[in-house]
């Protein structure tokens, strides 16, 4: 009878076939390490211009530098929680400089503010109709009850637990349509940066 070889025995065969990761993999999987610290540099203000900073490392080694750039720059392109955007703007400004100010990325990028700022729009409008319909349904209930005289003020809706519920069912749903827009317009920013610069 055969043997059987266990699960393991097979998955160390395989391992063992792969042969052990070259010291280039190493040094480029570094490299781009290093690359996000200047990307996350250049976010905080620390660096000024990406191209000159990228223009200072070898050639062989920059395709990995310019990875790790644009991996932190993109992590950065976030649906808003509110109206400031400074590290949004720093990261797309950091896409055009390493684009070269294309005139197809200036066109995503344009396009890509406008999903930002329309985020916010329809998140504004969507919090005001759900406060106003449910502060409509805490009055009616409360006039049914003959409440409405004993309470002070106006009813705030954004303290009842159904408020919470449904915005976070809603918001939910806002973030899923908008960041897929968002990410398919990443997703062509990345490919227009890096074949500006694969023209170098």
């Amino acid at each position: 009878m055969a043997e059987i070889k266990s699960t393991l025995e097979k998955v160390m065969e395989r391992v063992a076939a792969m042969g052990p990761a070259s010291q280039e993999d190493f040094s480029g999987e570094e490299i781009t390490r290093d690359g996000m610290r200047l990307g996350a540099g250049y976010l905080r203000g620390a660096e000024q211009e990406l191209a000159s900073a990228l223009a200072k490392h070898p050639e062989a080694s920059r395709k990995f530098y310019l990875d790790g750039v644009v991996q932190v720059l993109l992590r950065n392109i976030v649906l808003p929680r509110d109206d400031d955007q400074q590290t949004t703007e720093r990261a797309m400004q950091g896409l055009l400089e390493l684009g070269k100010g294309s005139r197809e990325l200036i066109e995503v990028l344009g396009e890509t503010k406008e999903i930002l700022a329309r985020f916010l729009q329809h998140k504004e409008q969507l919090r005001q109709q759900l406060e106003s319909a449910l502060r409509q349904q805490l009055e009616q209930a409360m006039a049914q009850q003959g409440m409405q005289n004993n309470l002070p003020g106006t009813i705030d809706p954004t303290l009842h637990p159904k408020f919470q519920e449904e915005w976070q069912r809603v918001t939910d749903q806002l973030n899923e349509q908008y960041g897929q827009a968002l990410e398919e317009h990443k997703t062509f920013a990345t490919q227009l940066v890096l074949r500006e610069a694969d023209g170098d």
